[in-house]
């Protein structure tokens, strides 16, 4: 039986329970806790420092109204990178593929940063759907095409982060089944094909961090328009 290229998107189950669970909860277990000692190991040490350059970094354009967000944003930006890593090893399951989770992670993230602005500065909010300028007889034009771009944003996000993973996804098994077909036929061309699997490999890894990376920045800057 033919198996699809796109059954390996398809949410695993266990008696009839989804395992989705599972897998977005797994990655929790494997950070490494702070030990009470002063001196820490070279584990923590560099997840401390990660974090703190992270942090600093994308908090740097926010002013001190936005500071409140860094741990929801620290705590996003290392649990995406987990989940993606750990789908790149085989006969694993990655969530982040899943358009569902990415549009629950991102619709309530944009929201919030939305409401914000109408409750701190309502004016400066509406503001963005208008730009300083605009001739009269496109005011009504502008305000719409703001309104919808407005509102993509979410979906944006989600598609962004599903379509990256799940292309990469794809490109790795149809090369690798290309090595397992090629190899007693050809077996200097299946050499070859593995070798672009390992460099596309290595490509998915930046991938996987990328994209959470771009998931949150995106987040911050839509907070910054808004505090």
């Amino acid at each position: 039986m033919m198996v699809s290229f796109f059954d390996q998107f398809a949410s695993p189950t266990f008696l009839g329970i989804p395992l989705i669970a599972v897998a977005i909860a797994l990655p929790w277990v494997l950070f490494p806790t702070p030990p009470s000692r002063w001196l820490n190991n070279r584990l923590i040490t560099l997840q401390t420092w990660f974090i703190s350059r992270f942090t600093n970094q994308l908090l740097l354009p926010l002013n001190v109204g936005g500071h409140k967000w860094a741990l929801l944003f620290a705590s996003l930006m290392v649990f995406l990178i987990t989940i993606n890593m750990l789908g790149l090893l085989p006969y694993t399951f990655t969530p982040t593929t899943q358009l569902s989770l990415n549009m629950g992670l991102a619709v309530p993230l944009w929201l919030a940063t939305v409401i914000i602005g109408m409750r701190n500065q309502p004016t400066v909010a509406l503001g963005h759907l208008l730009p300083e300028g605009t001739p009269v007889p496109l005011i009504p034009v502008l305000i719409i095409i703001e309104t919808i771009s407005l509102f993509i944003r979410p979906l944006a996000l989600g598609v962004r982060l599903t379509a990256n993973l799940t292309a990469g996804h794809l490109l790795i098994q149809l090369i690798a089944t290309a090595v397992f077909v090629l190899m007693p036929m050809m077996p200097t061309v299946a050499i070859l094909t593995a070798a672009v699997l390992l460099l596309l490999t290595l490509l998915e890894v930046a991938v996987a961090m990328i994209q959470a990376y771009v998931f949150v920045l995106l987040l911050s800057l839509y907070l910054q328009e808004n505090v």
